[in-house]
């Protein structure tokens, strides 16, 4: 797992991560896993994101928001997340790309969140 020590925590954070299509926050996280510690939880999160397992998503919620990467150079660049302000839920957009950003020079990007928020197609039935 991208030069990262299994521990039995990590290994039960990852497999259930792993089966994750949508977004899922820490709390979604500590329900599916009632037994773990919230602390152990959040650590694996965390590390599995410095390693470019997991994405995270800052949406405006408030909530942190965690998806697993499918990105293919995981940079996390490249795709838009649209944020439902009816139901709060978030969905990573893959087949939309963030548009090229040309930087002043001086100036190098690191990272680049994209977020559309408005109603998604279930709260809108």
């Amino acid at each position: 797992m991208h030069d990262i020590k299994p521990t039995a925590v990590r290994s039960l954070v990852w497999q259930v991560a792993s089966e994750q299509t949508e977004t899922f926050s820490l709390a979604d996280m500590e329900r599916w896993l009632p037994q773990t510690e919230r602390s152990s939880i959040f650590r694996a999160l965390r590390l599995f994101s410095e390693h470019h397992l997991l994405h995270e998503i800052d949406d405006g919620s408030g909530t942190q928001k965690y998806c697993v990467c499918r990105c293919e150079d995981h940079h996390h660049i490249n795709h838009v997340h649209f944020y439902c302000k009816s139901c709060g839920r978030t969905y990573c957009l893959e087949d939309y790309l963030i548009p090229v950003v040309d930087m002043p020079k001086g100036f190098r990007m690191d990272d680049a969140e994209y977020i559309v928020k408005g109603i998604c197609a279930q709260c809108m039935q």
